[in-house]
């Protein structure tokens, strides 16, 4: 395979990129700009392409462990630094994204908070704390595992709430399966919540599960 440098201006990913903007790319493309050259006599292009079907697309890439990389023949320290930097730059972009948003559907808290808890091997239970505007005061982490009740307390969902006078807060937490359905304990959890919130004063505008590529809202199934 010719390298990169041979093929036409019109077909070189950083020269495309360049004329026609990023999203005009494909995933293979993006990855060869962020690997930058090839490796074991292959193109870059060529060495994206195999490490995507390797790993099964971007979210693979993106889950797999260091060890898991470094059995990719050719993928070196700097290329897998490159690839890890890669995704976790976009993430905290999205993360700053987030803090501009008025949260006033289920959405936008899935627009915002899918690249970080989508495909997460463990339950992330996290609370959204909202000024009047619907904007992001603080993100909180509740819990991380399994959901049960003894976890996801009133005290520790509204602890940080009260403490930074808090508007209203969104529920958010992921399903490692992909389905986002909640199970009974999701909405027993959600109810016992919701009291918390009345006496309290500070009210839950909504629980979003968030699964692969979809998310469920309790609010907009009449649940909350």
């Amino acid at each position: 395979m010719s390298s990169v440098r041979e093929w036409p201006e019109t077909e070189r990913p950083r020269e495309r990129l360049i004329k026609y903007g990023a999203e005009a790319l494909s995933d293979a493309q993006l990855l060869a700009i962020v690997l930058r050259t090839g490796s074991n006599g292959k193109s870059v292009m060529d060495t994206a392409i195999e490490l995507l079907q390797n790993f099964g697309g971007l979210r693979g890439l993106e889950e797999a462990s260091i060890a898991e990389l470094k059995k990719f023949k050719g993928l070196g320290t700097a290329k897998i630094a490159q690839i890890r930097a890669s995704f976790e730059l976009g993430k905290r972009a999205l993360s700053q994204k987030a803090n501009q948003q008025v949260f006033s559907s289920a959405s936008t808290v899935y627009d915002c908070f899918f690249p970080k808890l989508e495909g997460l091997k463990k339950e992330v239970f996290i609370t959204l704390l909202l000024d009047t505007k619907l904007k992001l005061i603080k993100e909180v982490k509740v819990s991380e595992g399994t959901l049960n009740q003894s976890l996801i307390h009133p005290r520790e969902v509204f602890k940080e709430a009260v403490k930074e006078s808090a508007y209203a807060v969104i529920l958010v937490h992921n399903h490692p399966s992909g389905d986002p359905s909640p199970s009974e304990q999701d909405i027993e959890i959600t109810k016992k919540l919701k009291k918390a919130s009345e006496i309290l004063e500070i009210p839950i505008l909504d629980h979003v599960i968030i699964g692969r590529e979809r998310y469920f809202s309790m609010k907009e199934k009449g649940i909350l």
